[in-house]
């Protein structure tokens, strides 16, 4: 394995992604990402983000990874892994410390976020991430980066991400067993959002909202900060579990027809328009009206995004979303999904993919279902980049500390 590569990998309930990324250019002020390879198979051990399956999800991430290495023409043998659902929470929690030398350097920053770190984490929970949330040095509040600032007292609000420690193990266990290292475990949104948002809507106020395949996860960006983390036990296995009932047919035999003829707003079918799908014999067809199969997937969707409003009035940010909604994952494929967004949130929608900042084979991975697997691959890619270190991932005890500064900022 090259040293500046990273893989990034999105294992969800109905799919497993990967991408595969090199680092280039000039590090670490102008690093360029070049996609490389892509691969994805279907998910056959994962119900609502957690591992039922051990060996069906080790081959679920065989066949991705391996799918993405062919694509690519290397061999890897570490990944980013991404972790997501129900079982990961977030809470924020303060530190402060006194400046000896009345200027801010970075070894205060860095014990202002140990002392805010420590908080008791039970231990059924693994911490994924602290991420700083701003800084109040001497009692003056809102400072995204004290260093070099004058002051005696330095205090640091961080935002605390932690995950069910089952979860993680078994996620760990399916990986080592497809022949892969975790490099690091990243909470999906976070990744996501630094494949399909700019620093412009994260500063003016954003909501991420992530149409996955058993959840559909939300995460809301102010002042260049992740503000607000939630999980709607409800996805795509939602909308075909509707048509399935629906239609009088097989969940396999919804899903296909989901992908064929599906639509998230009836307002875009011909009423008179007609699709088949199988009827109550073997190898028999029917005829059954393609709005019907858009109003079904509407009124889900509807209610899904639903909740995911009411879940950014409950949290207080509803006023403070300058750049409005953006939504990704496989169900903002559909089309017709950011209307009925628009809609339900009253505010402006547009569909995220990723892609714009890559090179290389980046028309591979411009598609919703990517975004994630694509923003794992960025994490990895721009935490070796920001590290400065051309060779790839830092080595030793100097490198470990560059590194582990980096994941703050």
């Amino acid at each position: 394995m090259r040293a500046n590569l990273v893989a990034g990998l999105d294992i969800g309930s109905t799919k497993t992604a990967a991408v595969i990324v090199e680092i280039g250019g000039e590090l670490p002020r102008r690093p360029v990402f070049k996609v490389l390879g892509v691969g994805q198979s279907r998910t056959a051990g994962m119900r609502r983000e957690f591992v039922t399956d051990i060996e069906e999800t080790t081959e679920s991430v065989r066949r991705a990874m391996k799918e993405a290495e062919l694509m690519a023409g290397v061999t890897l043998d570490r990944v980013y892994v991404g972790v997501a659902g129900e079982h990961v929470h977030a809470t924020s929690s303060t530190g402060v410390v006194a400046v000896g030398r009345h200027e801010i350097d970075a070894g205060d920053v860095r014990r202002v976020h140990e002392v805010a770190r420590a908080v008791v984490v039970p231990a059924d929970r693994e911490v994924l991430h602290v991420l700083p949330q701003e800084y109040v040095v001497d009692h003056q509040a809102g400072i995204r980066d004290p260093i070099g600032m004058a002051g005696t007292r330095l205090e640091a609000e961080v935002y605390i991400i932690t995950s069910s420690t089952t979860a993680t193990q078994n996620l760990r266990k399916s990986v080592n067993r497809a022949g892969y290292r975790i490099e690091a475990l990243v909470h999906e949104p976070l990744a996501t959002g630094m494949a399909v948002l700019v620093e412009d809507e994260k500063d003016v106020g954003v909501a991420l909202v992530d149409l996955g395949g058993a959840t559909t996860e939300l995460a809301i960006f102010r002042d260049g900060k992740m503000r607000h983390l939630a999980t709607i036990p409800w996805g795509g296995a939602t909308v075909t579990n509707d048509l399935a009932k629906g239609l009088s047919i097989t969940y396999a035999e919804a899903e296909r027809a989901k992908e064929r003829y599906g639509l998230a707003s009836a307002r875009l079918v011909d009423p008179r328009e007609t699709v088949e799908v199988p009827g109550p014999g073997p190898g028999s067809q029917r005829q059954v009206p393609r709005e019907l199969i858009a109003h079904i997937i509407e009124q889900r969707l509807d209610e899904i995004l639903g909740l995911v409003a009411r879940e950014i009035e409950n949290a207080g940010e509803s006023g403070k979303l300058g750049a409005g909604v953006v939504l990704t994952g496989g169900g903002a494929a559909l089309a017709g999904a950011a209307d009925v967004a628009q809609h339900v949130f009253g505010m402006p929608v547009r569909v995220g993919v990723p892609g714009e900042e890559l090179a290389g084979l980046a028309d591979s991975v411009r598609r919703p279902k990517f975004a994630t697997a694509t923003g794992l691959a960025l994490y990895g890619a721009r935490r070796v980049a920001e590290a400065g270190v051309s060779a790839g991932f830092a080595d030793g005890a100097v490198g470990r500390l560059v590194t582990w500064l980096k994941e703050f900022f």
